[in-house]
């Protein structure tokens, strides 16, 4: 009994062990990082200020937003930084400035900075990576991104792969780069857990939402007829905005003595009416929905959808007729 239950306890040490919980600084990096690759200043500003208030210092966001100009651009970066500094002009005296600032010693010979870049992008990428097809970036990812920018001592690597992955997690066209940089992140040293972790997080919280519409109120009044969570928004004229998170649909319905309009704005979703083949939704996508056809919309696995919506050739007794939920038998055959 008493090897039984040593055994129980090293399993359930374990298992602490080995569960891994984003903190509110990596939330917080992760967050400023995402909408700062989107260029969502208006989204950014507020967050700035929470991760500021959750204990992310004011050196560490000049740090994660410098080192995006690599994966965004210097617009995007010298944006956010501009973010920062507005935020500053109303500084907390709570917030930390960090430590102090010191120029890498590598910035003053090329040749280390090289050498420290190589070694960083080799463990990163698991192995050595030389890209011979293009020298000048091969030589511009050793020296200068993962040598001049990995010198500095703000974040840690680990800290600059959260910040990475995130950004990443917020553009589109880039799948290939942040699948790489899903897996240097935990070459880097977080938790294979973690970064699956902070992936799952910043689609649940909207970040990857990318959207100039408003995500709207939750919508609690029609919850029940939804798998999944979905967001509400007025945008006037009878028209409402409606927010899936990914794998959130609505429950099978007919629209009696009315024609439903969907109009994808963003993301990408399905459309799909009884007994015949869905529909992908991306943005553009317009679809009326005949009054009395049973039919269901919503996410994609992998995607935030948003969709506009309203009714025509309203007749009088209008109504919705809410039915069975879509089972995740048919949802999972989706592609």
């Amino acid at each position: 009994m008493k090897r039984v239950a040593t055994l129980l306890f090293a399993l359930v040490m374990m298992t602490t062990v080995n569960a891994q919980t984003l903190t509110e600084r990596q939330k917080g990096l992760a967050a400023c990082a995402c909408l700062m690759a989107q260029g969502n200043l208006e989204r950014l500003e507020p967050v700035v200020r929470q991760a500021l208030d959750n204990g992310v210092t004011i050196n560490e966001v000049k740090e994660a937003f410098s080192q995006l100009y690599a994966y965004t651009g210097f617009p995007r970066s010298l944006n956010a930084l501009g973010v920062l500094n507005k935020v500053l002009e109303n500084r907390s005296k709570n917030w930390q400035e960090g430590k102090p600032w010191i120029r890498p010693a590598e910035w003053d010979n090329t040749r280390k900075a090289y050498e420290l870049g190589t070694k960083n992008q080799t463990q990163l990428s698991g192995s050595p990576f030389d890209y011979t097809f293009c020298p000048q970036d091969d030589y511009y990812l050793k020296a200068h991104l993962f040598g001049d920018i990995f010198a500095g001592d703000q974040l840690t690597n680990a800290d600059r792969e959260i910040v990475t992955v995130a950004a990443l997690s917020g553009l589109e066209g880039v799948t290939p780069q942040l699948a790489a940089h899903k897996k240097g992140a935990v070459n880097m040293g977080n938790p294979q857990e973690l970064v699956d972790e902070l992936c799952a997080w910043l689609d649940k919280e909207g970040y990857t939402l990318k959207s100039k519409w408003p995500k709207g109120e939750p919508n609690t009044g029609y919850a029940q007829y939804f798998i999944g969570n979905s967001y509400l928004s007025n945008v006037g004229g009878d028209v409402h905005n409606v927010t899936f998170e990914p794998r959130c649909r609505n429950n099978w319905h007919i629209h009696h003595k009315q024609v439903q309009v969907l109009i994808c704005v963003a993301g990408r979703g399905w459309y799909q009416e009884w007994g015949k083949e869905p529909v992908e939704m991306t943005p553009g996508t317009v679809i009326a929905i005949p009054a009395e056809v049973k039919h269901w919309h919503g996410a994609a696995k992998d995607s935030w959808f948003q969709h506009l919506t309203y009714h025509k050739d309203v007749k009088e007794g209008a109504s919705h007729e809410w039915l069975e939920p879509v089972t995740d038998e048919i949802y999972n055959k989706l592609q």
